[in-house]
């Protein structure tokens, strides 16, 4: 098992991602809205902090970067709290998060995110340790300072570095 916790059941009629902190507009969006948000095809590698990569990954979704206009976030909005189902989070700062291959991907290879990759939403920050690329995104909260996620709360390192192998922090 690749995730914390179980795999969550989903609804499109009643899923909704919510953005909101250090924010102008906080959002709501239903699966129908993101599905309908501008969408890109990334092609990236993926490390898993266990030590295993998987490259030239072909992800399909929305560049976290759209959400990031839609919202407009304030300028002291330095980090960004990513919350899945069942509460895990994970946390980056907000100029990672605004690289041109961070997305949010609902397509992997062509098909459907299945649900225990992360499916119908997971984040997708290819420069990080897959600990950062949250599954079953629901919430985005811009912070105007920087709170630990899961992972990185129990030991794992926050900057997530794959090539300069940070697992752990110090």
């Amino acid at each position: 098992m690749l995730h914390e916790g179980t795999v969550p059941p989903f609804d499109p009629t009643t899923w909704d991602l919510a953005v909101d902190g250090a924010v102008k507009k906080v959002l709501r969006v239903t699966w129908e809205e993101f599905r309908s948000l501008p969408s890109v095809t990334v092609v990236s590698d993926f490390h898993c902090v266990t030590g295993w990569s998987r490259f030239d990954n072909k992800w399909e979704g929305v560049r976290f970067s759209t959400i990031a206009n839609m919202c407009e976030p304030y300028q002291n909005a330095i980090s960004v709290l990513v919350t899945a189902d069942g509460g895990y989070t994970t946390s980056l700062l907000s100029k990672d998060m605004l690289d041109d291959d961070v997305l949010l991907a609902y397509r992997f290879n062509g098909a459907p995110l299945e649900p225990e990759h992360g499916g119908p939403l997971r984040l997708v920050v290819p420069k990080k340790y897959a600990y950062k690329s949250a599954k079953w995104v629901r919430k985005i909260t811009f912070m105007t300072e920087h709170e630990l996620g899961y992972w990185e709360a129990r030991g794992y390192s926050d900057s997530a570095d794959p090539w300069k192998e940070e697992r752990y922090s110090r």
